[in-house]
């Protein structure tokens, strides 16, 4: 038996087991508030936002599937973290698209014993058993579900297609169950208010997440990038490095027109891009917070262009005072002020994003205007914000 044949044997038990499975009861409420993500194993923008809601309600517990310590943000080893049993599986915690056909049930198992929940999900914490009542904060309903193909990019083969493939129908109605049983969701741009008024047909207020830079707080060099960054003229890249984030259009363009580009992120398309890389490109994984800093303050501008539910990055690049190249699509329409934080382009394409990066004057940018919006999306604010939101929870939802 080939191993696309073992897998979708594998998927098929899966699908029965997800449409068979009927949740326990819910857990006694032993804590007064709890928060829940749906894994922590990346250092993205959910595992930011994540971070801002433990420093607001920082004697909470974090419930989540899988924890990697070591591939997302070293500050979650100051919290107390809860797993589901998947986490005992190493290779899961390094891989965790692989546990697709176990998360429902591994998520519909993971109690959360509370009175008051903050949930950040991406399609697996609204599932959590939850004791009481809950907060949801949405940053999309599942993409790898409902944009499945943005999601993989031009991958239409492998395990993870072949998995969504078998797994939809019953996935879908798992996560449509998980999502009507909660009352309080909240959206994290707009385009995602409409996402999920047309997934799940709740209507959703728009509640902004916070950017996390403190531009008082030390920088660092690149180890290893110090020459290629000393003389602040690269165009800087932080992402995950996956199909759908175009950074291989960026690459593409740094090659043609010879300019310089710093990529910081990880993922499993750094081997593909690092083949593609020409001379002016260097690609960076590892990055630690002071370092990121660094990378922001002294690069020429952002390039921020894939489609993202928010896209955080403009705003954390704009609290040092620097624009944006970014794609016309999004949440980069909520973050970004044509004119003054930055300029777009219609199609995230090697054509448009060379003519960008040829025309860009950085010297044209009022670094105080730039600051001045972006102060609009401090950690400060949300966390106020998200306090109120929670103490206003009703008893039941």
């Amino acid at each position: 038996m080939s191993i696309s044949q073992l897998l979708a044997k594998a998927a098929r038990g899966a699908e029965t087991a997800i449409r068979r499975y009927v949740p326990l009861v819910r857990p006694e409420a032993s804590e007064d508030i709890a928060i829940a993500h749906d894994y922590l194993t990346q250092r993205g923008g959910a595992e930011r936002v994540v971070l801002a809601m433990h420093k607001a309600f920082p004697e909470a517990t974090i419930y989540t599937t899988l924890y990697d310590p070591e591939g997302t943000f070293p500050e979650f080893k100051d919290a107390k973290i809860v797993t589901s049993p998947l986490n005992r599986v190493s290779f899961l915690r390094k891989n965790h698209r692989m546990a697709l056909p176990l998360l429902p049930i591994a998520s519909s198992l993971l109690k959360v014993p509370a009175q008051r929940a903050v949930v950040s999900t991406t399609g697996w914490a609204h599932g959590f058993n939850f004791a009481a009542r809950k907060f949801i904060y949405c940053h999309s309903p599942a993409r790898w579900l409902y944009l499945s193909d943005q999601y993989l990019g031009e991958k239409s083969t492998g395990p993870v297609p072949l998995l969504l493939k078998t797994l939809r129908p019953a996935l879908t109605a798992w996560d449509k169950h998980a999502a009507s049983k909660s009352s309080c969701y909240v959206a994290n741009a707009s385009v995602i208010q409409q996402r999920i008024h047309d997934v799940y047909g709740k209507e959703a207020p728009v509640f902004h997440p916070p950017h996390s830079v403190d531009i008082n707080a030390p920088v660092e060099p690149l180890d290893g990038l110090e020459e290629f960054t000393k003389d602040e003229d690269y165009f800087l890249i932080v992402s995950r490095l996956l199909p759908y984030k175009n950074v291989d259009k960026a690459i593409e363009a740094c090659n043609a027109t010879g300019a310089k580009l710093l990529v910081i992120g990880r993922g499993p398309e750094k081997e593909n891009l690092e083949a593609l890389a020409g001379p002016t490109v260097r690609i960076a994984s590892g990055v630690s917070d002071a370092q990121l800093r660094y990378a922001y303050r002294h690069c020429r501008a952002l390039l921020a262009i894939s489609y993202e539910d928010f896209g955080i990055t403009p705003l954390e690049a704009g609290a040092s005072g620097k624009a944006v190249i970014a794609y016309r699509a999004g949440g980069f329409l909520d973050t970004i002020v044509e004119g003054v934080t930055g300029v777009f382009i219609d199609e995230p394409t090697v054509e448009q994003l060379s003519a960008a990066i040829e025309a860009f004057d950085p010297d044209v940018w009022d670094d105080k205007a730039i600051r001045a919006h972006v102060d609009q999306f401090s950690q400060e604010r949300f966390i106020r914000r998200l306090r109120d939101y929670v103490a206003a929870l009703p008893e039941e939802n």
